[in-house]
């Protein structure tokens, strides 16, 4: 093989990642304590917004990275990028748990108590950091259909471009623009009626 003629190179490749991945398929649990908190932050931040409630996306956190790190060796970097792949199993975990949570699977008592804390806000000392118009807007965000809130999420929240967004729902880019103009004027009718 000539110098000139390099092998071709994954188009998500990252070498870090890479490299990474490597050492915990090695078995080296040091890496995946890495990969973890490499992670960890922006896919804790991305559940919780997506389901409002601290427990619920611990518990998510927690699974997606149990499943993630099961199927590390299947992480291809000629589909995605690491963090898409990432993303994309918060959201089908986030999925999950809203609908097991529909399910009637828990105690009455359990019920009771979850009936005596608003899940569609920030914990109070979440709230207190929170300037008013933060509060308007987390508030209207919680009243969007779960398709438009995951996409608003994403691009608000987490910066991702509609190609990535849609990479992760499983919808083309356009798709995923559309359903942001949606959510933008949603989300704008309801802060304009705010007193």
């Amino acid at each position: 093989m000539f110098l000139d003629q390099a092998l071709p190179t994954a188009p998500y490749a990252d070498i870090e990642n890479e490299a990474l991945i490597a050492r915990c398929l090695a078995g080296e649990e040091v890496a995946y304590v890495a990969l973890y908190n490499l992670y960890a932050g922006m896919i804790y931040r991305l559940v919780y917004s997506m389901l409002q409630d601290r427990e619920d996306a611990e518990e998510v956190l927690q699974d997606s990275f149990e499943y993630a790190f099961r199927k590390l060796g299947d992480f291809d970097p000629h589909k995605s990028a690491f963090k898409t792949w990432l993303y994309r199993i918060a959201i089908s975990r986030c999925h999950n748990k809203r609908r097991r949570k529909w399910l009637p699977t828990f105690s009455l008592s359990h019920q009771t108590a979850r009936q005596a804390e608003d899940e569609e806000t920030p914990s109070p000392d979440e709230t207190l950091r929170l300037t008013e118009t933060q509060q308007a807007v987390w508030r209207a965000l919680q009243q969007l259909s779960p398709k438009l809130r995951e996409t608003a999420v994403l691009r608000y929240y987490e910066g991702l471009s509609y190609q990535e967004i849609g990479d992760i729902l499983g919808i083309p880019g356009k798709t995923a623009e559309s359903r942001m103009r949606l959510a933008h004027q949603a989300l704008k009718e309801m802060l304009q009626e705010r007193p």
